[in-house]
């Protein structure tokens, strides 16, 4: 046998281990109850021990309280919708998703990708698919779906195998997930988990979307040589010449652009920018609207980062809405209705997870435990040095991450706990955030939980019929391996450098 198959066949075992185990979880929704159902049992058995600790925030002893009781049990059915219903970042992520669903189901991201790819030149078309990759994870699903297929097809005429494609563009757009040089829905979707979070030691905490951004804008211009490398020293030789199959032609149709495509890009562009110059205008001048009208501040307290919602609504709204009026996606308002609800629809999930993760946290708050956890979790922290918890919370996270596709709902579960453990320890949240992002991403290739993997895998039996699974991740695992080393390592560096991660995203927490 082999050494390229013997390899294969152990990334076969440890993947179908992964992907076993993986699939005896149940739904994230169902999980999120029987998590709420373990807390309120859990509530009950510690509650016996009498276990005390001072509350950070008020300064008072608290113990444990059980919720199987009169006044717990008149909690939860009393209060379960206005938990919901007052969920921060709730209204915010929906907000973001109605901009960002325009953009998508108009088609403006797709052909805006196309054209990007198609038009670049042949020298550096490699590094353009990677940076669009990356920044592509900003139009929801788009980067994953259509950048694969398209980098295979722009391979073939490189003369590079075009499986080497579909790995680079699927790492690209899921292994550098957490890097971006704009803001999206990523960024929303924690936000929306951290916040909550937080406030269960300081109520008043101020916290932004925009708190990772320096950081993931930084981490772009990173990882995109990091990729490069990976699939220029690493991938594309060993997968070696391509010999295609008569039957193995890819429809190139989807990856065409029409001269009424290009027009509406091309005004899509422009109103794209015409949104950013307004957004310059209304922020940089002293007096500017966007700013805080007290103190000047355009971080502190302003419109422009309270309302960061709205404002990313509008960035991907525009530009979404003009490209489907002049390529007639939108012909008139029921076709732009249908979008915006077909964009909804696809938060269905998230919602149901919301409804649980809100319930969750308001156990944690009754009952003491989020405290009580906190509080013990960093006292047996104590003394630990940040890259020691950067190094141990990024392995954490990026192993939960092959077990649970949901990038919403592992956040659920870990935010209450280490948020609030980490603020303990002096870290602001924006710090503990960003770490659990880059341990989220960098296992993505990998995992058999990935919903895209499927997707990637009917890609490349178009190419080569007798692919599997695991020879297939086994081009994905070395984008996995760098990007655990380099990520890191750039993590590290930023925190000893003390820069902050964002506007308002300080590493350590000053209450």
């Amino acid at each position: 046998m082999s050494q390229t198959k013997q390899k294969t066949s152990i990334v076969n075992k440890f993947l179908n281990l992964i992907e076993k185990a993986g699939n005896r979880l149940p739904d994230p929704s169902i999980l999120f109850f029987f998590l709420c159902a373990g807390l309120i049992f859990l509530s009950w058995f510690i509650s016996l021990f009498n276990i005390k600790v001072e509350n950070p925030g008020t300064g008072k002893t608290v113990e444990v309280t059980s919720l199987i009781s009169r006044e717990g049990f008149g909690k939860i059915i009393s209060e379960s919708i206005t938990n919901f219903s007052e969920f921060p970042a709730l209204g915010l992520v929906l907000a973001v998703m109605i901009g960002i669903g325009v953009a998508e189901k108009s088609g403006y991201f797709d052909k805006l990708m196309v054209q990007v790819v198609l038009k670049a030149p042949r020298k550096i078309i490699v590094p353009i698919i990677i940076f669009v990759g990356i920044i592509g994870n900003a139009a929801g699903d788009a980067a994953p779906v259509v950048l694969p297929p398209l980098t295979a097809l722009v391979f073939i005429k490189l003369g590079y195998h075009p499986i080497a494609g579909l790995a680079m563009a699927y790492a690209s757009a899921l292994g550098a997930f957490a890097a971006n040089l704009t803001l999206g829905m990523s960024d929303a979707l924690v936000y929306a988990f951290t916040k909550p979070a937080a406030e269960l030691i300081d109520k008043d905490i101020n916290l932004n979307v925009a708190m990772n951004w320096y950081f993931i804008a930084a981490s772009t211009i990173v990882l995109l040589p990091a990729i490069y490398y990976v699939s220029m020293k690493i991938v594309i030789p060993r997968l070696g010449t391509y010999h295609p199959n008569d039957d193995s032609n890819e429809d190139e149709s989807n990856n065409e652009i029409t001269t009424k495509e290009r027009k509406a890009l091309k005004f899509a562009n422009i109103s794209f920018l015409i949104v950013i110059g307004v957004l310059l205008a209304l922020s940089i001048p002293e007096n500017g609207w966007l700013r805080n009208s007290d103190t000047g501040s355009l971080i502190e307290k302003s419109p422009l980062m309270d309302g960061v919602g709205i404002v990313i609504l509008v960035v991907f709204f525009v530009p979404g809405f003009v490209y489907g009026i002049v390529s007639g996606k939108i012909g008139n308002t029921k076709d732009l209705g249908k979008m915006l609800s077909d964009s909804m629809s696809t938060m269905g999930s998230f919602i149901v997870i919301v409804f649980f993760a809100a319930q969750l946290l308001a156990y944690l708050e009754w009952s003491n435990l989020g405290i009580v956890i906190s509080v013990k979790g960093a006292e047996l922290l104590q003394g630990q040095n940040g890259v020691v918890l950067i190094i141990g919370f990024i392995i954490l996270s990026s192993i939960i991450n092959l077990l649970i596709g949901s990038a919403s709902a592992k956040w659920a579960i870990l935010a209450p706990i280490f948020i609030p453990m980490f603020m303990l320890l002096g870290y602001h949240p924006a710090f503990t955030q960003m770490v659990y992002r880059i341990g989220d991403s960098i296992t993505n290739p990998i995992t058999p939980m990935m919903p895209y993997l499927p997707l990637l895998l009917s890609y490349a039996q178009k190419y080569d019929k007798n692919m599997k699974l695991g020879t297939l991740i086994s081009s994905l695992m070395p984008y996995s391996i760098v990007l655990a080393i380099i990520w890191p390592i750039f993590m590290i560096i930023w925190y000893l450098l003390g820069i902050p991660f964002g506007p308002g995203g300080d590493i350590y927490f000053n209450k």
